[in-house]
């Protein structure tokens, strides 16, 4: 599975089209009319990727309806390891007034780091530049 992050309107979807080859069929915005498991079931009789587009918006999704959205994630990744996901950063130091968009923004950020740690690589898209972050290429020495 291959994580893409960044801030809203930084050009995720582009980078990915651009750099994985992907088309516009294969791109699917998870939402209340959209269970991820139907899009699985068009990869298996698909060769082609999977994106995951507006990652977020399906956790609120969840949130909003009362399921377990770290079950469901789970559960997807390990069926479709293939899947690329595309999610919004959230908050980067600004804090809602509201205590429940609060808890939400926590709530995104936690499920965005056990996507990060279950992902084969993460890409941070600034400017629609992409910026690997796992696997860290950096070495000492």
């Amino acid at each position: 599975m291959i994580l893409i992050i960044g801030g809203m309107a930084q050009g995720k979807l582009e980078y990915v089209k651009n750099n994985y080859g992907i088309e516009d069929k294969d791109i699917f915005n998870p939402d209340d009319s959209c269970d991820i498991f139907e899009i699985g079931n068009y990869k298996a009789s698909s060769d082609r990727i999977i994106v995951l587009n507006n990652f977020n918006n399906y956790i609120v999704s969840c949130r909003d309806k009362g399921n377990d959205d770290f079950d469901l994630v789970d559960r997807f990744i390990k069926k479709y390891p293939n899947a690329i996901i595309i999610t919004d950063e959230v908050g980067n130091g600004i804090v809602p007034v509201d205590k429940n968009e609060r808890l939400l923004r926590e709530r995104i950020g936690r499920i965005q780091c056990a996507l990060a740690e279950k992902a084969d690589e993460v890409i941070r898209v600034v400017c629609g530049i992409g910026q690997k972050i796992k696997p860290d290429n950096f070495r000492y020495g």
